[in-house]
């Protein structure tokens, strides 16, 4: 990168932070997929262990949604194209709506987990 943008130079080490911060988000939420689907092969996602994984999941997106604004936001004041802002902007709404999403889902999860525990109780 400083060899082909000898200008952009600079951002190398903070590319390859925010880089390796997304991937770290990207891993943390596979895991918890991967646990959450242990759950349900187990029978047991609709306890209140399942919800610390939903929380997982939701706490790596948003912390990647953030990154990535401050990305788009530094990228978008510097750009001198609008092709790179476009493409973050557009990445910024995907993320937007996963973790949207998730945040219904988990509160989907929540009534589903108090409703089934108030069944066991009445049964």
């Amino acid at each position: 990168m400083a060899q082909e943008s000898p200008q952009d130079a600079y951002l190398r080490w903070p590319a390859t932070i925010v880089t390796v911060f997304w991937v770290l988000c990207v891993q943390v939420v596979i895991v918890a997929t991967w646990q959450l689907l242990s759950l349900v092969k187990n029978d047991r996602i609709f306890t209140e262990a399942s919800l610390k994984w939903v929380d997982a999941i939701v706490w790596a997106i948003a912390a990647a949604w953030l990154v990535l604004v401050g990305v788009f936001l530094y990228v978008g004041f510097n750009a001198d194209d609008p092709g790179l802002p476009l493409l973050l902007f557009l990445l910024t709404v995907g993320v937007t709506v996963l973790g949207l999403l998730m945040v219904v889902m988990r509160a989907l999860l929540r009534q589903a987990t108090t409703l089934r525990t108030d069944l066991e109780a009445v049964i």
